[in-house]
């Protein structure tokens, strides 16, 4: 079960020329903002990648104005961990579980996925804050890294697995997130 004091949350590639390209975005978009509020309601660090800003561009306002006083991450490996920088900071934080979210399902989620669990990590995939351009890479992209292990997930399950109390401060802060 996911842990505050043992999760990291990573948001993937959220970039402008991407972003509005994808399968049904608005959700998208929706869910990587719960679960960011979340995350910091939660105490939860975030990393965050940016795929070849200078190609893909910024990551979209929706969410980079959620996450002042963090830098993104510039890489051009498909996974996260093929930066160095990232798997510095991922490593700095010694958190075991890692939840993800982003696009592209079937791209650099998927490879981001592979190489997390083949380094020992336990990874959630939140399945209703990743997408692709098609319903079917998003569909390929959840059953390929399901059969590698990965664990799936929603916004909501993650956020009252993390919480596990009906109680306090946080429980209502969150409630209002997911609501």
């Amino acid at each position: 079960m996911l842990t505050p004091e043992r999760t990291v949350l990573v948001i993937v590639d959220v970039q402008e020329k991407l972003a509005y390209l994808m399968y049904e975005k608005e959700m998208l978009f929706e869910n990587l903002q719960r679960i960011i509020k979340g995350a910091q309601v939660l105490g939860i660090p975030i990393l965050w990648t940016e795929q070849n800003p200078e190609g893909l561009g910024p990551t979209i306002t929706e969410i980079s104005h959620l996450l002042n006083g963090i830098q993104p991450i510039s890489k051009l490996s498909f996974s996260c961990c093929g930066n160095e920088r990232f798997m510095q900071q991922l490593k700095a934080l010694n958190r075991q579980h890692v939840l993800l979210a982003g696009i592209e399902a079937h791209v650099c989620i998927y490879q981001t996925s592979a190489d997390l669990l083949s380094l020992g990590y336990e990874v959630h995939v939140i399945a209703d804050a990743i997408s692709s351009r098609t319903a079917i890479n998003k569909h390929i992209g959840l059953e390929k890294v399901r059969d590698l292990g990965a664990s799936l997930t929603t916004v909501e399950t993650a956020l009252f697995e993390l919480l596990k109390v009906a109680e306090g401060v946080k429980f209502k802060e969150i409630l209002k997130i997911v609501r």
